[in-house]
């Protein structure tokens, strides 16, 4: 059964940074696709960016492009959010998915990836 924990959360000054991580276990993953999502205030879940660990490919939402940074450790089926100038919307509780996928693209980790509980991020205005 395949685990996700990320952890990272907290609370952060607007126009701070802030760094995420995400851990995947349960099962050997070859070509993982990994990618984070939010939940904020009154809004949709959205996707925030993916990346395929094997070769280091990323897509990023155009909300955030720019200002955060996904990395990997593809060994450890390990990712990164790092989060540069923090807005109030930015704050939410963020998650993180894997999944095995013939296409590294949000939309397809978001149907048929594994999740993970997420982690919390407050940004004080």
């Amino acid at each position: 059964q395949v685990q996700v924990v990320e952890s990272g959360g907290g609370s952060v000054r607007a126009g701070g940074s802030l760094i995420l991580s995400c851990v995947a276990s349960g099962k050997t993953f070859i070509h993982p696709c990994m990618g984070w999502f939010r939940q904020t205030s009154g809004k949709e879940r959205e996707g925030v960016g993916s990346i395929y660990t094997i070769n280091g490919y990323t897509r990023y939402a155009e909300s955030v492009n720019g200002r955060f940074t996904i990395g990997r450790d593809y060994a450890r089926n390990t990712i990164y959010l790092r989060m540069n100038m923090l807005g109030p919307e930015d704050a939410g509780k963020y998650y993180c998915a894997i999944g095995e996928l013939a296409r590294c693209e949000l939309d397809a980790l978001a149907a048929e990836g594994d999740w993970g509980q997420g982690t919390q991020v407050l940004v004080d205005s």
